[in-house]
C-alpha cells in the first residue's frame, strides 16, 4: 500500500539532483541541521507555503542551517530569501524533528511565527516557482505530508513527533 509521502518522492534528474545536493552537505557537514517556520498571519488565520522548483508539494519555507549562523539567523535569511518576510519579534522555537527521510543525519528546527512584515509578495525565481498564503481551511492541493502534520501540531492540538 502506498504511503502518502510516495507521491513526494524524488525521481529521474530532479531526484538525482536533490541526492547530488545533500552528498554535498554530507561531505562538508557530517549532520546537516535546517529550519522551517509556520507563518501565521493571525488576521485572516493563513499560513504562508512554498512550492519549490526542484522538488514536488507545498511546504513551509525554510533551510540549512549554515556553519557560524544560528537557527534564528538561518530563519530570518531563508523567509527573507523565500518570501519576503522579515521578522518583526523572535520566533517561537516549538519543537526539534529527525528529518529520516533526506538522509540518517538531518535534523529540522521548527518556528512559529505571527510578528512578521511581508516587503513584498514573492516572485517566482529559480528556487520558488509559486509562494503565498493560504486560509487554514483551504490549504493548496499536494501540501506535503509533513506539513500538514506540523499544521495539525499547532492548530489542532496533535502531538509533536519527534520525526519530521
Amino acid at each position: 500500500m502506498a504511503k502518502p509521502e510516495d507521491a513526494f518522492r524524488q525521481t529521474g534528474w530532479a531526484g538525482l539532483r536533490a541526492r547530488l545536493f545533500h552528498l554535498y552537505f554530507v561531505l562538508r557537514r557530517p549532520m546537516t541541521l535546517g529550519v522551517r517556520g509556520l507563518i501565521h498571519d493571525t488576521a485572516s488565520n493563513s499560513v504562508f507555503l512554498i512550492r519549490h522548483t526542484y522538488v514536488p508539494g507545498w511546504q513551509l519555507p525554510g533551510g540549512g542551517v549554515e556553519v557560524g549562523e544560528t537557527l534564528a539567523e538561518a530563519l530570518a535569511r531563508e523567509l527573507a530569501e523565500e518570501g519576503n518576510i522579515a521578522l518583526t519579534a523572535p520566533p517561537v522555537l516549538k519543537s526539534m524533528h529527525f528529518n529520516r527521510r533526506a538522509s540518517r543525519r538531518d535534523h529540522v528546527g521548527f518556528y512559529v511565527i505571527e510578528h512578521f512584515s511581508q516587503t513584498a509578495p514573492k516572485l517566482p525565481d529559480h528556487e520558488i516557482a509559486e509562494a503565498g498564503f493560504f486560509p487554514l481551511d483551504r490549504l493548496p492541493e499536494k501540501t506535503t505530508p509533513a506539513t500538514l502534520r506540523r499544521i495539525a501540531e499547532i492548530f489542532d492540538g496533535e502531538q509533536a513527533s519527534p520525526y519530521w
